[in-house]
Order: C-alpha cells, then sequence, then structure tokens
C-alpha cells in the first residue's frame, strides 16, 4: 500500500510539472527577427524608433554589465537634476510631455530605460530579469553619472526599483515624488517578518491555481491579480492596449510605446515585472528599516484619482506613509499614467515641489479616439 501511495504521488507530480510546462511555454512567439548582440540578449533596432511622435530626445548610453542602457540627459549640465523612473509597460517616452516644461525651468533631466524596456536592451528569458537586477543597474547608472542632489520622480513600477536605489545612495537624493506607486513591504513584527519568506511562494501558488486570464478579463475586472495573471501567462503582452487602457494615449502615441518592440520575443521584461512585485518583501522591509523610515527630506506622493491601481489599493498609500516626512496631494482627472494626460502640468508640479509649495491640480479627461 505504500508503494502506491509513493507511486502515486511520483506520477502526480509528474503530472503537475508537465502541465506546468505546457503552459508557461511560449509556442507561438516568432524567433525569427532576432538582433542578438549578446548571449540571451536583445537590442532594438535604432529604426524602430525612427517615425514615432514628439520623441526628439538625443540617446545616451551606458554599458552596465552586460547589457546596454539607455537613458535621455536633456537641459544644461550644470541644472539641478530631476530624475524621473519609467514603470511598466511604459520607458523614457512615457515622459516626453513632461521634459520640456522641467528643462525650459533650467533643470537637468535624466531619465533612463530599465533593462527590458525602451531603447535599452532585452533579456530573452523571463527568467534573467528580478527586481533585484533592476536596482543594480540604476543604483550603477546613478553613481557613473555621478548625480548628486537629485530630485526622483518615481512611477510605478519606478517606485519599486527607485526607492531601492535611493536606500543604496541616500546621499545622492535631496527629495522625492512618488506618483501611482509604492514600496510593498509587511512592517514591523513578528509575524510580518516571518510572512517575508513565506508570501511570494504563496503569491506564486494562487497565481498559479488561478491560471491564466484572457485580455478581455484583464480590461474587465476589478482585481490587480487579472492583470498579473494576464501578464504572466500570455504569449505576447499587448503593450499598446494596456496603455490606450490605462494611459489614454492615441493611436500615433501607442505606435511609440510598441516600438521597442519588433516581436514578442522582446517583451520578456514587461510580460514578468508585475510577477516580481512582491518578490523581494524582505529587502523592501530592510529598505524601510535603514533609510526610509528615517527619511526626513521632502516626500510627495501625488496619486491620481483616477488611477485603478492606488485608489483600490489603499494600502499600498499606507506603506509610503511608514517615511516620516511624507506627505499626500491627489491630482484629479487623470488615470494611471498622468504624464500622458497632465504632462505639462504635472511637469509645474515637479518644480512647485522643488521650491517647496506642491499644489493639487485638476484635468479633465480628454478620450482620443483609438482601435483597440
Amino acid at each position: 500500500m505504500r508503494k502506491k501511495i509513493i507511486f502515486l504521488s511520483i506520477v502526480l507530480m509528474i503530472g503537475v510539472g508537465f502541465f506546468q510546462y505546457l503552459r508557461n511555454s511560449n509556442p507561438e512567439i516568432n524567433y525569427e527577427r532576432f538582433n542578438v548582440v549578446a548571449p540571451g540578449v536583445l537590442r532594438t533596432p535604432d529604426e524602430r524608433f525612427n517615425d514615432i511622435v514628439d520623441y526628439p530626445f538625443k540617446p545616451n548610453y551606458l554599458t552596465i554589465g552586460d547589457t546596454r542602457i539607455h537613458y535621455l540627459d536633456e537641459g544644461p549640465k550644470d541644472g539641478k537634476i530631476i530624475y524621473l523612473l519609467h514603470g511598466q509597460p511604459a520607458w523614457s517616452y512615457l515622459f516626453r510631455k513632461v521634459i520640456p516644461t522641467l528643462t525650459r525651468e533650467g533643470y537637468r533631466v535624466i531619465a533612463p530605460d530599465m533593462v527590458g524596456f525602451g531603447k535599452s536592451d532585452k533579456y530573452l528569458s523571463i527568467k534573467d530579469y528580478s527586481h533585484q537586477m533592476h536596482v543594480d543597474n540604476m543604483t550603477q547608472l546613478i553613481i557613473e553619472l555621478g548625480l548628486q542632489d537629485v530630485t526622483a520622480h518615481l512611477h510605478d513600477w519606478g517606485g519599486l526599483v527607485g526607492l531601492r536605489v535611493i536606500a543604496e545612495e541616500p546621499e545622492r537624493f535631496s527629495r522625492i515624488i512618488a506618483s501611482n506607486t509604492s514600496l510593498i513591504a509587511p512592517g514591523p513584527g513578528f509575524f510580518r517578518n516571518i510572512m517575508t519568506y513565506i508570501s511570494y511562494p504563496l503569491f506564486k501558488l494562487g497565481i498559479w491555481f488561478q491560471g491564466p486570464a484572457t485580455w478581455e478579463e484583464f480590461i474587465g475586472g476589478g482585481s490587480f491579480t487579472g492583470w498579473i495573471r494576464y501578464s504572466r501567462y500570455t504569449d505576447n503582452i499587448d503593450v499598446g492596449g494596456v496603455m490606450q487602457t490605462l494611459g489614454n494615449v492615441s493611436d500615433l502615441e501607442r505606435a511609440g510605446y510598441e516600438a521597442p518592440y519588433p516581436n514578442a520575443t522582446y517583451k520578456a521584461g514587461a510580460q514578468i515585472f508585475p510577477y516580481l512585485i512582491p518578490s523581494e518583501l524582505r529587502k523592501n522591509e530592510k529598505a524601510y528599516r535603514d533609510v526610509l523610515d528615517k527619511w526626513q527630506k521632502p516626500f510627495l506622493i501625488a496619486n491620481s484619482d483616477n488611477d485603478p491601481v492606488t485608489s483600490n489599493n489603499p494600502r499600498l498609500v499606507e506603506m509610503l506613509k511608514r517615511i516620516p516626512s511624507a506627505q499626500e496631494i491627489t491630482i484629479e482627472g487623470p488615470g494611471h499614467f498622468i504624464q500622458e494626460e497632465a504632462g505639462q502640468e504635472y511637469g509645474q508640479l515637479i518644480i512647485d515641489f522643488i521650491n517647496g509649495n506642491p499644489k493639487p491640480f485638476k484635468k479633465e479627461r480628454v478620450v482620443p479616439d483609438i482601435n483597440l
């Protein structure tokens, strides 16, 4: 009887493993159009960016490890530095409406593309992406560019990465503005500390158990796990569709967000990002305890009232309020990608924040004609 139980258990484990393999395989991905620059590393051809609208900025590159990182460096070299870090599935294209407002006032703007996004190199496999990898690369970029007295603007995944970067190099930063983002951590306490060990395995098990979500389930549902299930298991994440659904962008602007991805093989970074959100809770908690819980420099939470992420998850805002100097304003009108719907106004908000007088604003939403 015991042998039968062991045999059945082995068969069950093999079956579950095979089912998981089939679920995670990507048989429909087009592997023909590769621009491979190193083993497992892709680079988007430059011509993909030739015709995108409203992005006249000069590219700059820095090689970190096995990847070439793209960043914008706009405005006077001696200007006070504003660091803009995008989230998922955006890239520095997100800030094209914000940057002119800042540079006209004499600020120097640094806006990198994280690995897997924009003009930066892209890993072929989702296994090469991690929260820590992004933190390491962005920290190294800050160090190699010698940036000091920095105002950091962090959006979406830019918060999860950027706040960890700031915890690594706190003396380089003078103030922080966080929009529609957070740094997820359990908080102090013995039980919560135990949860940091088991939360991510339980999270992955829950996503696996629920299985893939279709595009229709993602855009029609109110659950954030629907977004994670869609992006994790889809063969070809619809980057342009995401930006039109959450960012209210036009068809021409949609093309700008799709430019970094000649085909689905380039999208591993965008695909896996949501799945990594709770992957490093212990490191996030350490960032709070070592640096952010003691942060006395200006810190602004500037969320929009139509953001489905923070408005449906108030705990995200409460986590940031652990920061002693945190103040909060609400921007009325725009959705998740404020920089798309109110770029000039948001640029002025950053300037007002630097000058010590951030004011909320209201911007009526204008829905463009789009073809989803």
